[in-house]
């Protein structure tokens, strides 16, 4: 059974999804986005700069606050979420990372050949 307030229907709203309009629940939205990217980017500076963290898994913990980062960016300022009005701006961020990755991988794989069909810098010099 769905609750009702005075008519209308409660839901549950993501994080970056405000169900009043108002000036400032949105500046809210944004500012509570602003500090959880702060908050990120300065244990990542912090993790990459000190010696309490054990060396090995400092590139494992950066993936990880690079992917919150991004997951906070899409959700409170970007306005991404599971709501049946997102699917388009869903598809669409699907579609250009898939543009993204060809575009990296191909450029990888070529110089990757590249590199292994060189002939090595000494045989270059004797061919001028």
């Amino acid at each position: 059974m769905s609750e009702q307030t005075h008519g209308m229907v409660k839901r549950d709203l993501a994080p970056g999804e405000e169900e009043e309009h108002s000036v400032g629940a949105r500046i809210l939205g944004y500012v509570v986005g602003l500090v959880l990217a702060l908050l990120l980017t300065a244990t990542s500076f912090f993790i990459a700069g000190t010696d309490l963290v054990w060396q090995p898994s400092i590139p494992v913990a950066l993936i990880v606050l690079a992917i919150a980062q991004m997951g906070v960016h899409l959700v409170f300022f970007l306005h991404i979420t599971t709501g049946p009005d997102n699917t388009n701006n869903v598809l669409a961020l699907a579609f250009g990372l898939l543009v993204v990755f060809l575009v990296v991988g191909g450029t990888v794989w070529i110089m990757a050949n590249l590199n292994a069909n060189m002939p090595p810098m000494d045989q270059i010099m004797r061919m001028q």
